[in-house]
């Protein structure tokens, strides 16, 4: 079958973009890779931004006088009720204007502007679905009662997903959250963030410590990314102070791209309550050209948040930066426990803290999970081969046929990529008897119950 043609998209980014945080970077990357095979890729976003090169694409920003161009921040925000509204007519206006064949819509704010322009124009519209909003709504403190913004959530994620002619999910459990909520499932693709691998470099990782001030004997931690009450950064505070006794060296670094001054001080005050203070290290406004070398001169990477519906990027920049990730299950997309990471039961700060403590103890098991969670990533998240999988959905959606291609679509983006269960049986170059895989799917779940109780113990080696 013939590659996919060329085609004019805008991107609809109601945010503040390029941004060194999740969707914006995630725009960012994938219009460049678009552009790279020869799409014409126009972006219609906020006039607020950070000092990041844009290459490629074509950038359009609203914007409107005497209100905040500078400030960076996540969630909702007073502004957006501006820029919104002026988005809808400026997209209507480019549409006609550069003679756009699709809408790309990322987010809650971004599918709403683009089906309004799309009721004018005619224009097929893809919707990126990145989360819901009855998990992240009410953690902004946008909306003052709580019971009203859940309720507002439940209406969001039961009108919006709808508007897009066919829709890609950023992970499997967004996609299964979106069927069960009504949204057909052949007009759904899991699409995972991507990454740029080639920024990753190898990097000397005592000579890093020495430019940004720590010794070669401690023994680092870190997270990256914003410091949004979502992300759980409390989690990870009460598993140090939990690991502080046994680790005298112990330092965590907390490096933030983004930070509002009320999570900030929320944080210090527990750093203060936990008295971590000597342990604890806050990176503001973390530049993207530093986050790889943070990661090389670090030990551990966390992912302390849970229960995440969405995909979060910074798994992809853990993998890539060949580092050992300690994390909650529920946020850890694309990860499987004892062999890409080690990760704890959602909520479970104890086991959490456990998580960290055996990849700081053992150096083998660490070395294992980074090597194995590079290996995995392969080219599966590399926006070179996502971005052919996105054109391949463009020509289905200009052409209103959702089958034809799909074999095609199947060659750049998966059907699925959650982790399957990892047996040696599986090695086995005997065939097994159909009837005795018959019982051992009845047996599985107990076995893999079992495998995870004797890992936490730590008495086993995963391979």
């Amino acid at each position: 079958m013939d590659e996919s043609r060329k085609h004019k998209v805008v991107m609809v980014a109601a945010c503040p973009f390029p941004a060194n945080h999740g969707s914006p970077a995630s725009i960012r990357e994938m219009s460049e890779a678009l552009v790279e095979l020869g799409h014409e890729v126009h972006i219609l976003t906020y006039p607020i931004k950070e000092n990041i090169p844009v290459v490629g694409p074509k950038i359009h920003r609203v914007s409107f006088p005497f209100l905040n161009k500078n400030k960076v921040t996540v969630g909702p925000t007073l502004e957006k009720f501006v820029y919104d509204p002026l988005m809808v007519f400026r997209l209507i206006w480019m549409i006609w204007k550069y003679k756009i064949d699709v809408i790309h819509a990322h987010n809650y704010e971004g599918a709403l502007i683009g089906w309004l322009a799309k009721l004018v124009t005619r224009r097929p519209m893809l919707y990126n679905a990145v989360n819901n909003m009855v998990d992240e709504l009410v953690t902004y403190d946008f909306i003052w009662s709580k019971k009203f913004a859940l309720k507002l959530a439940g209406l969001l994620d039961k009108t919006i997903p709808f508007m897009g002619d066919y829709v890609t999910a950023v992970s499997d459990s967004l996609k299964a959250y979106l069927v069960k909520i009504g949204v057909r499932a052949d007009k759904i693709q899991v699409l995972p963030a991507g990454v740029n691998a080639s920024m990753f470099s190898a990097r000397n990782k005592l000579a890093l410590r020495e430019k940004y001030g720590y010794r070669e004997e401690q023994q680092i931690v870190i997270y990256t990314g914003s410091l949004d009450k979502f992300q759980r950064i409390d989690y990870l505070l009460d598993a140090t102070h939990l690991l502080k006794p046994k680790y005298p060296e112990l330092k965590v670094i907390l490096a933030s791209n983004i930070a509002n001054q009320k999570d900030l001080d929320t944080i210090e005050a527990q750093i203060q309550a936990l008295d971590i203070d000597d342990v604890v290290d806050i990176v503001k406004g973390l530049e993207l050209e530093k986050l790889p070398d943070y990661l090389a001169l670090s030990d551990v990477a966390t992912l302390p948040r849970t229960d995440c519906p969405g995909h979060p990027v910074k798994i992809l920049n853990y993998m890539c930066g060949n580092i050992p990730i300690a994390g909650f299950s529920g946020a850890a997309k694309g990860l499987h426990h004892m062999k890409t990471a080690v990760l704890a039961e959602d909520h479970n700060v104890k086991e959490f803290a456990e998580s960290i403590a055996m990849l700081l103890d053992e150096k083998d098991k660490a070395q294992y999970v980074a090597e194995k969670a590079r290996q995995t990533l392969g080219e599966l998240y590399e926006w070179k081969v996502l971005a052919k999988g996105i054109a391949v959905i463009y020509d289905m959606l200009i052409e209103g046929d959702f089958e034809t291609r799909k074999p095609l679509l199947k060659q750049y983006i998966r059907d699925s990529y959650q982790p399957k269960f990892w047996d040696k049986r599986q090695e086995q170059k005997t065939p097994v008897p159909e009837d005795i895989l018959e019982r051992r799917k009845g047996e599985r779940r107990q076995q893999q119950l079992r495998i995870d109780f004797i890992e936490r113990r730590r008495v086993i080696d995963a391979e």
